[in-house]
């Protein structure tokens, strides 16, 4: 296995992982070493065509699954915000009348 895969491999490994904690710092950071790890795996002179193509995949598959948490968090927080909002609108009319 060339270094390149194996690099793809334990990156998204990583990535994985700090998505099931929901550690969204890491997951911006990951996002990064993926990036790069995919274009070395890309201008990696001998690379072993299926197993990068195997690795490849399974990133595809993690990166969809990453923006599916994404967007569920963002409405999750944005919820939150709506409500916040409400209430700090409902206090400020009870300052007014009371």
């Amino acid at each position: 296995m060339s270094f390149a895969v194996q690099l793809l491999e334990e990156t998204g490994s990583a990535l994985r992982a700090a998505l099931e904690n929901q550690d969204w710092a890491a997951i911006g950071e990951l996002d990064q070493q993926c990036r790069r790890a995919v274009d070395e795996a890309m201008a990696d002179p001998l690379p072993d065509e299926e197993l990068l193509k195997v690795r490849m995949q399974e990133l595809l598959e993690l990166y969809r699954e990453l923006v599916e948490v994404c967007q569920a968090e963002q409405r999750r927080l944005a919820g939150e915000l709506m409500q916040l909002n409400q209430s700090k609108q409902g206090a400020k009319v009870y300052q007014l009348f009371g």
